[in-house]
């Protein structure tokens, strides 16, 4: 095998553009997709066959080590639940419902509901633990129709599981008592030849249930076609997947498409090993993902923007471990929001100061729907924000909006529409088929599509200010949490209002360290107020009234995940935030303004 980090990282992009007369640009890649594996099983099936001892997945043993499946071990056990899951009658119409969170039980029940063509419906695990009403799975089972309920452990999910009782017809746990419950065990015990076939590329495999600012989430149809196709893109812009395993240690969730098709599948379908880190992006669970980290240096380390928010000064804090981090690592990847540029900046820094061997910053754009990428940034050079270009085999279209771009997407890795609701598919996809995402997009180069798209915020978020200006919010937002630092999250508000304002909620860890306190700091705290008026006079300066924060409301309560303010991964919610915060929102626009609003220097 050829020496990890000789291989090339990035294939060099190659970008066709064509302008339309109406102002539509089309990108696509003229780089070649190879030809995708039939199906997930399928790759399982060629994997297992090459190195059946080979660690797929290891998940911490509670005993400072770890418990490993091979390839071999994951293809014997799926098939047996295949055939015990085709046995209980589940197939297309029968879905598998996967409550639990990543582990091994959770990772052979979605192989296995591959092998029995069941499609897997990997539950947000805060719908289940977080919800005081279970309203979300309760009604998702009721779409669906699942055959079957999967928990890792009947004790937690106790309550989620009798919120189903009379909706899903059978339960599976692997721990725990559950009267009723089949277990994991006995079904794998089972005698039985492994079912013949495969499910081919059109069967469903998964249905991934996006977050829903409101209402019942939308059911995401993820065929194998999909996802096998989205991992063929991956090896057409980072050629090393072809001869050097990934190694991974990784928390984001498998009932989203970045943690289950994006990572998840790229360790499967590429011979490697993923590491379940059962940390998490907040500070009382964030030394669990230290101490994964430290146990195992990843080649490839995927993350959100509040992840690396926690990891850079933890890093900055022990160099011995930014350099085990830093040892083998091939990039840095984050999705799923903007990076604020000082964060950035620290990241680069620390990756040149502990690695002896370059290591980029980069990213992507995708959705559920699109399983995920779409766009990647596989090249040198580009400014944070940047999306990069359009992955060999999926064309982008840019279509004007009002002032702006959407960006839309069509190929292979897009999904046939929403699971049981065809009005809502319909209007998902324009007049050519083109999936609608939402999102706004520029070129940072007009003459040149190889410099890739800008991430432009979200079309739905903007709104205008009295005087009929727009508001980039995206763009903003990043901007005052690039200034702050000490900043989790925030909301920006103004619409139909003469000037610009936000609610922000602490990120204690940044404000211990720079504030030099040994607990949490107090919102009221004078060095706090100071350190964030400093931080509006830096986003103001130079800046018109649709760039002008006036006034900061920090908040306590943290946003609500059953009110729909956040999603399961801690993305905030612009539009719904602002809905649920109409008494803040008038504290922070009082007249004259109260004390605990952080006002703007003047």
């Amino acid at each position: 095998m050829t020496p990890l980090l000789e291989l090339q990282t990035f294939a060099t992009p190659d970008t066709e553009m064509e302008r339309r007369p109406d102002g539509t640009i089309i990108l696509s890649s003229r780089l070649a997709l190879p030809d995708p594996e039939p199906s997930i099983s399928a790759v399982l099936r060629k994997r297992a066959a090459q190195h059946p001892d080979r660690v797929l997945a290891a998940v911490r043993d509670g005993q400072d080590g770890w418990t490993a499946l091979t390839y071999g071990e994951a293809l014997r056990k799926s098939d047996a639940l295949g055939r015990a899951f085709r046995d209980l009658g589940l197939g297309p119409e029968k879905p598998v419902m996967i409550l639990s969170g990543n582990s091994l039980e959770h990772l052979l029940v979605s192989l296995g509901a591959y092998v029995a063509g069941a499609p897997a419906m990997p539950i947000s695990v805060a719908y289940s633990l977080m919800s005081t009403d279970h309203m979300r799975i309760k009604a998702i089972a009721e779409l669906t129709e699942p055959g079957l309920v999967f928990a890792d452990d009947a004790g937690p999910f106790g309550p989620a599981l009798e919120a189903l009782t009379g909706i899903v017809p059978l339960t599976l746990v692997a721990r725990g008592e559950r009267e009723g419950a089949l277990r994991l065990d006995e079904l794998l015990a089972r005698e039985g030849r492994p079912l013949d076939g495969d499910p081919g590329p059109d069967a469903i495999a998964k249905l991934l249930f996006t977050s829903g600012s409101t209402g019942v989430p939308k059911g995401v149809i993820n065929t194998h076609r999909m996802l096998c196709s989205n991992q063929a893109m991956h090896v057409a812009i980072w050629p090393f997947l072809r001869d050097e395993p990934p190694v991974m240690v990784d928390w984001l969730p498998w009932s989203h498409t970045f943690g289950g098709n994006h990572n998840l599948n790229m360790a499967l379908f590429h011979g490697g090993t993923i590491y379940i880190d059962d940390g998490r992006p907040a500070p009382p669970l964030f030394p669990r993902t230290l101490a994964a980290l430290s146990d195992v240096p990843p080649t490839l380390y995927f993350n959100v923007p509040a992840g690396y928010a926690l990891l850079a000064p933890a890093l900055e804090h022990d160099g011995d471990l930014a350099s085990r981090f830093f040892s083998r690592l091939r990039y840095m990847f984050y999705a799923g929001a903007a990076l604020p540029d000082a964060l950035a900046t620290r990241l680069r820094k620390l990756a040149s100061q502990h690695a002896d061997h370059e290591v980029p910053l980069t990213s992507s754009w995708g959705t559920t729907e699109t399983s995920p990428t779409a766009t990647s940034m596989h090249y040198l050079g580009a400014p944070t924000g940047c999306i990069g270009v359009p992955v060999p085999g999926c064309t982008i279209k840019l279509a004007p909006v009002a002032d702006r771009f959407e960006l839309r997407a069509s190929g292979p890795n897009i999904t046939p529409g929403y699971y049981r609701e065809p009005e809502l598919t319909t209007v998902t996809f324009d007049e050519e088929g083109f999936y609608r995402s939402g999102d706004a997009v520029k070129l940072i180069d007009e003459q040149d599509p190889n410099k890739g798209i800008m991430f432009d915020g979200r079309i739905s978020e903007n709104f205008k200010l009295l005087t009929g200006t727009w508001v980039a919010v995206g763009s903003l937002r990043t901007r005052l949490l690039s200034a702050a630092r000490l900043l989790s999250d925030a909301a920006i508000c103004g619409q139909n209002a003469e000037y610009l304002a936000a609610l922000a909620w602490v990120n204690q860890a940044e404000a211990r360290k720079s504030l030099g306190a040994s607990e949490d700091v107090p919102l009221d705290d004078p060095r706090l107020r100071a350190h964030l008026a400093r931080a509006l006079a830096d986003v103001n300066a130079g800046a018109g009234s649709a760039s002008r924060i006036e006034r900061l409301l920090l908040l306590e309560k943290p946003p609500s995940l059953d009110a729909g303010e956040i999603t399961d991964k801690g993305y905030l919610n612009q539009r719904r935030c602002l809905e649920c915060r109409a008494a803040e929102i008038a504290r922070l626009y009082a007249d004259p303004a109260t004390d605990e609003s952080i006002l703007m220097p003047r």
